[in-house]
């Protein structure tokens, strides 16, 4: 009988305290119409691919009984999903004032996103427990926050298949041909027996005469008439140019006998006197084997010291070795220098064009074009067919890492506009690619490596590539990898190292568009507005207008949002509908209204 009074106890203890716990419970979630929830930012918005959010919560006085414990769990609702975001929770034991004071605690959210999530709305829902006996209470689920902004994703995206030299000077080239002309010690009559340099003027004269017979086309002829240092020869002021006007007059004659009529004139003359200078003595000195150095020490002394050209000739004719400096030497500064530059014959891009397709049909040998003017061809045809095809065969040839990575950068051209086959070029560009890199780490190689990988979705081995490209790359190249750069920063949510990355872009359309975006999302608005302003006059005049619009929202001028919409949709009638749902006007409906009606 005692043990069954006892049992009947513990069983209408437990039944109260379970009906007191549910009353508590009940009144918890009753309290919970008071607390005060704030989401921020509120519309979300989508940073990195994630839309980042932060919840703060503050709990009326009374609310967290003894023992208890609240959880504010958040969803994300779109369409007919729904995903579990993260939750607070407040345990009454880490509040032991929450009987009289307010009870407050804040948590950072994240979730992925999706084009379809906007419109959504983040939900909140209050759950109250009883730790000890597992009982919980619910409220219903309240919307905190409606829609998603989305305007960091507007970046658009920038590729560049970075094509390398193709070795090729299609540029007129002069090649120089130098034949020298000696004399007797103060004479300007050529001689033809003198061969001071081991050659006579007789056969310098015949070979000479051969050449203009052969009717090269000549740009100029610089002909510089020296003199050596000696009194006989200095004294006579005009002899270094009567040296250089004889040559002069032997190669007129020379044209008057091979009939350059109509040619002579094009051909121009430069005479170059050199009278009491230093600077061939020395050159020749230094290289001089027939004194000691120390000799050659006391020249230079000499030469290096006060005095005028005729002080320093007679002290040096004090020398010791002067004798032997002045047999052999001295000879070879009485000269006449011809230098005779002649246009280097090649072939014409029509002619190299044809031959690189016979060489790719295999109707003629692959050595009738050196490699340069093979690339050179590949580079020169608009069709990316050929291109693929040219490189492709100069792959074969010799390996060439420029023709791999030229090939890979054309398969990059052609997956922008070949969706059917995307995947497979870009995998083709990879393999070229990494046989590229194998033979060569050029910033080339690393750019198309980047683009590969962007094409691909792929990011972070994007921008690892980009950072390995920029060094050694030419200015061009690296304004291009900064640009790229920028994209994969505004992809990442790193908006201020994409402001310094587009800061070192060249501009385009494009690249002032993403440079704008960049300012926006660093809440620089003028700079935004200047920027997009800069995009105005390509093919995304529409989107600059409407990017506009929305610094303008964001900075609170009502006037040029209304200004900068009605020019976007003028430009772009599908903008009404993207206006009318885009959550950066949420707060400018009348504005918005003039806009679009």
């Amino acid at each position: 009988m005692f043990k069954m009074k006892n049992f009947n106890l513990a069983l209408a203890t437990l039944i109260a305290a379970t009906v007191f716990s549910g009353c508590t419970l009940s009144k918890m979630i009753k309290l919970a119409a008071d607390q005060e929830l704030t989401v921020n930012p509120n519309p979300l918005e989508l940073h990195g691919g994630n839309v980042p959010h932060t919840v703060s919560a503050v709990l009326p006085p009374k609310m967290l009984p003894t023992g208890k414990v609240y959880t504010i769990k958040t969803f994300y609702q779109y369409g007919d999903k729904e995903i579990e975001v993260g939750e607070i929770e407040f345990k009454a034991d880490d509040f032991p004032n929450s009987s009289s004071t307010t009870s407050r605690k804040s948590a950072e959210f994240s979730f992925p996103y999706s084009s379809d999530m906007s419109p959504g709305k983040l939900m909140v829902q209050g759950i109250a427990k009883d730790p000890r006996n597992g009982k919980e209470a619910t409220s219903a689920k309240l919307e905190k926050a409606v829609g998603i902004i989305s305007t960091s994703s507007a970046v658009k995206s920038i590729f560049v298949s970075a094509y390398a030299d193709h070795g090729y000077n299609d540029k007129e080239e002069l090649e120089p041909t130098n034949i020298n002309f000696y004399f007797q010690q103060g004479s300007s009559v050529l001689s033809p027996s003198i061969s001071t340099d081991g050659t006579s003027n007789s056969a310098k004269q015949k070979n000479l005469a051969a050449f203009i017979a052969e009717k090269n086309v000549t740009r100029t002829v610089s002909i510089t008439g020296t003199h050596s240092p000696e009194g006989s020869e200095r004294i006579n002021g005009d002899l270094s140019k009567d040296r250089a006007d004889r040559i002069e007059k032997y190669y007129r004659q020379q044209m008057n006998r091979y009939n350059y009529k109509g040619i002579a004139d094009s051909i121009k003359f430069i005479i170059k006197p050199v009278v009491e200078d230093w600077n061939a003595f020395r050159n020749a000195l230094k290289t001089y084997e027939g004194i000691s150095d120390d000799d050659k020490q006391a020249y230079f002394r000499v030469l290096d010291g006060s005095g005028s050209f005729e002080d320093k000739e007679k002290s040096l004719q004090k020398l010791a070795s002067y004798k032997k400096v002045f047999n052999d030497i001295y000879p070879g500064l009485r000269t006449a220098k011809t230098e005779i530059l002649t246009v280097i014959v090649k072939k014409s891009p029509a002619s190299i064009s044809v031959l690189a397709k016979q060489i790719v049909d295999g109707q003629v040998k692959e050595d009738t074009l050196s490699m340069a003017e093979f690339l050179y061809a590949a580079a020169k045809t608009p069709s990316l067919s050929e291109k693929a095809a040219i490189y492709s065969a100069a792959t074969k040839r010799d390996g060439n890492w420029v023709a791999h990575n030229n090939l890979a950068a054309t398969y990059l051209d052609m997956a922008r506009t070949d969706a059917d086959n995307r995947q497979k070029l870009i995998q083709d560009a990879l393999t070229q690619l990494e046989i590229a890199a194998k033979k060569k780490d050029a910033p080339e190689v690393n750019a198309n490596f980047a683009t590969a990988y962007l094409m691909q979705g792929e990011k972070d081995k994007a921008y690892d590539a980009l950072t390995k490209a920029e060094a050694g790359a030419s200015n061009d190249l690296k304004s291009d990898i900064n640009a790229m750069k920028g994209v994969v920063e505004i992809k990442n949510g790193k908006y201020d190292q994409a402001k310094a990355s587009f800061a070192s872009a060249r501009n385009s359309d494009i690249t002032n568009f993403n440079r704008g975006l960049a300012n926006l999302l660093t809440d620089d608005y003028m700079g935004a507005r200047n920027a997009f302003q800069s995009g105005i006059g390509g093919s995304i005049d529409a989107d600059c207008y409407y990017y506009m619009a929305v610094a303008a929202a964001r900075s609170k001028n009502a006037t040029e949002v209304i200004q900068n919409l009605k020019e976007a949709i003028s430009r772009d009638a599908s903008l009404k509908e993207k206006a009318m749902n885009d959550f950066e006007f949420v707060n400018f409906a009348d504005a918005l209204a003039q806009a679009v009606r």
